[in-house]
Order: C-alpha cells, then sequence, then structure tokens
C-alpha cells in the first residue's frame, strides 16, 4: 500500500474521529438558543461564558457536583486498579507458584469479556449487600483491571531483571520496600499507561452509575447529561451541549499531561 493512500486513510480517519469533537465545541461557543440554527459547523458569535453562567446556575449548580463526583470515582479507582494491577502482574511474573499459569489464562479470559456483561450481576450483588446508592458501588468495580494486570505483567517480565531483585533481597530489603523502591519506579510507563485507560473507561461509564446510584447527587457527570439530555424540556439542549463540553475538558487534561508516558507503555513489550 502506497504512502499516499496510507496518508489518505489517516486523514479520513482523524477527520471522522474529530468532527463530533469540532461540533461540540461550536455549538457550546455559540449564543444561548442558537445552537441549532445557522451554520452548525462554525462559530456565529461567542456565548460560552453566558452558556457557562446558565449551567452553573442549573438545577442550583448540581453539574459541578457531578464533575467532582467523576473526579472522585475516576481519581480514586484508576490510582487504587493501577497499584492492584502493578502488584498483580508483578507477582505473575517474578513469582513462580501453583497455578499460576491458569490464574494468568483467567485474567486474559476476562480482558476478553465486555464489562457490560458484568452489570447486572453487580447490580443484584450491591443490591443484595446494601450498596445502593453508595459510591463504593462505582469505586470497588473501578478498581479492576484485567487489561491492567495484563500489560503490568508483560512489562514486568520484559523490564525487569531478575538479578536487581535478588540484588534487592541480599541487601536485606523486603518484598514491600523492593516493589516501592525498585520494581514501580522502574513501571512507570506503564503504570501511568493502567491510570490514563481506567481514567477514561471510569469517566465514560455509564450503565453501572446510572443502575446503582439513584441519588442525584451521587451520580457522576456521563449520567448527569444523559438524564438532562432526557429531560430536554426541563434542562434546555444549549447546557447539554455545554455540560457535555466541559466534561470533555478532564479527560484531554490528563490525556496530554500523560501522553508520553502513555506512548512509552504503550510499546513496551513489542521490542524484547
Amino acid at each position: 500500500m502506497s504512502r499516499g493512500v496510507v496518508s489518505g486513510l489517516l486523514l479520513v480517519s482523524t477527520v471522522y474521529f474529530l468532527f463530533p469533537l469540532w461540533w461540540l465545541v461550536v455549538s457550546a461557543t455559540k449564543p444561548f438558543g442558537r445552537q441549532f440554527s445557522g451554520n452548525g459547523l462554525w462559530f456565529e458569535g461567542f456565548g460560552l461564558l453566558d452558556n457557562l453562567t446558565r449551567l452553573s446556575a442549573q438545577n442550583d449548580g448540581i453539574f459541578w457536583r457531578w464533575m467532582l463526583n467523576s473526579l472522585l470515582y475516576c481519581g480514586v479507582g484508576a490510582a487504587a486498579g493501577t497499584l492492584l494491577s502493578a502488584t498483580a502482574g508483578y507477582t505473575l511474573a517474578k513469582y513462580r507458584f501453583r497455578g499460576r499459569a491458569a490464574l494468568f489464562g483467567a485474567v486474559l479470559a476476562a480482558v476478553l469479556v465486555p464489562k457490560i456483561l458484568f452489570t447486572l450481576p453487580l447490580y443484584l450483588m450491591f443490591s443484595g449487600i446494601g450498596l445502593i446508592n453508595n459510591p463504593l458501588a462505582v469505586l470497588l468495580p473501578g478498581m479492576v483491571s484485567p487489561f491492567g494486570v495484563y500489560i503490568a505483567r508483560i512489562f514486568a517480565e520484559q523490564s525487569l531483571p531478575d538479578d536487581i531483585i535478588e540484588a534487592g533481597r541480599m541487601d536485606g530489603a523486603s518484598e514491600t520496600r523492593i516493589l516501592r523502591s525498585i520494581c514501580f519506579p522502574t513501571m512507570l510507563p506503564v503504570l501511568v499507561t493502567i491510570f490514563l485507560f481506567q481514567f477514561v473507561e471510569i469517566w465514560s461509564n455509564y450503565l453501572l452509575p446510572a443502575m446503582v446510584l439513584t441519588d442525584d447527587r451521587l451520580q457522576p457527570v456521563s449520567v448527569g447529561l444523559v438524564g438532562w439530555n432526557a429531560s430536554h424540556i426541563a434542562v434546555p439542549r444549549p447546557l447539554v451541549i455545554t455540560g457535555s463540553l466541559v466534561s470533555v475538558i478532564p479527560l484531554v487534561v490528563v490525556f496530554i499531561a500523560l501522553q508520553r508516558f502513555w506512548r512509552s507503555g504503550m510499546t513496551a513489550g513489542a521490542v524484547k
């Protein structure tokens, strides 16, 4: 395939994926009430500040409560999930124990199962133990990442020499100290990669929070905006558009801040 064809396909793909974001930026910056009039793909005046003011005033500013909820669920869930995934991946890579291959096979199988299939069982389980309308019902599933365990195991196996670990043991360091002081700094690229994937996955998750959180003040922004969009008579559509644009900003900021670690982590294991 020629370079021109490849470049053309990449250009078409880029336009395809960026088109919704462009429309969102253009629509959110238009004056209130003019989002669906005129040229939908170009700017017509500047009403972003007014739209943000209206957004903050809607329902006593509950949108910002939703944003804080999302940051809490994503931050805590992604951080805990990264720690657990890195520890499990390191254990599978560097320790020899009975059933290790079977356990790693189960992790690979879990990677292939869509998480949406776990939503109803999780709801029934949380309902049985009284965790409905409890932030733990969102935080606990967010801490589990089979894909994170998989890439942590691959990275640890190829980037952590056994000699370094043995040297730490000979110096009298405990297994926890070796993991914290030697392994985690070396695994930084994959740690950031796991954190980024978990953060994005939790932020964009809708079905589980919608089922386990019925209290509006506990919901993340993804569920709140869908509820607003469903009640477009009570909540004007321009506010939903503006809120959607604001909800994308944390993802963009996190991705830009961590992209160099993410890129290096994605190539980990490609070359031995």
